[in-house]
């Protein structure tokens, strides 16, 4: 019994001695100002829908003005609200300020017509209504396929530009 009461209070001083160390691991989004669980958002322009990002998860940070996003779903739409392209992503970043989402992880964008863009990471600027991409990349289209080092590009990929492109575009064949 000795031995056990020991082994209690040796508990009971490890467990009370070690209270002012920071814990060991850190959960995240731990440190957000709110979690979010299904966060659905619409991002308007004179009265039409420009954007819908949906995410599993946001964590919420007030003073950088930024949602850490897992999960992620974006639509785009042009100037008449047709849908132009959705991306999807399992992580992100949207800033609050400029509208502005990065997406990261299996990013994969695809339009109505079967065109579709896969990257690593991928950044929409609100104020350009660009995406682009520093990371390799791969374009496809039911009788194009691209690849290069960079991109940039409107949401619908009408006007793809791409640093050391190659590929296949119709019968025009590209090389390096």
């Amino acid at each position: 019994m000795r031995v056990i009461r020991f082994a209690m209070g040796l508990i009971a001083f490890v467990a009370c001695s070690s209270a002012d160390q920071p814990p060991t691991t850190v959960v995240p989004g731990s440190d957000a100002d709110q979690m979010l669980f299904g966060l659905s958002l619409v991002v308007t322009s004179d009265g039409l829908i420009r954007v819908a990002l949906e995410a599993d998860t946001a964590y919420q940070y007030e003073a950088r003005q930024v949602s850490e996003l897992r999960g992620l779903t974006v639509h785009f739409y042009n100037n008449f609200g047709e849908r132009t392209s959705t991306l999807t992503a399992r992580e992100g970043t949207y800033d609050w300020r400029t509208e502005d989402m990065e997406a990261r992880g299996d990013v994969v964008a695809t339009t109505p017509d079967q065109r579709r863009l896969s990257t690593e990471i991928l950044i929409f600027t609100m104020a350009t209504n660009e995406i682009s991409g520093s990371e390799p990349f791969v374009f496809t289209a039911p009788d194009q396929r691209l690849v290069g080092e960079s991109f940039t590009s409107d949401p619908a990929f009408k006007n793809v530009v791409a640093l050391r492109p190659s590929g296949t575009l119709g019968r025009l064949d590209l090389d390096r």
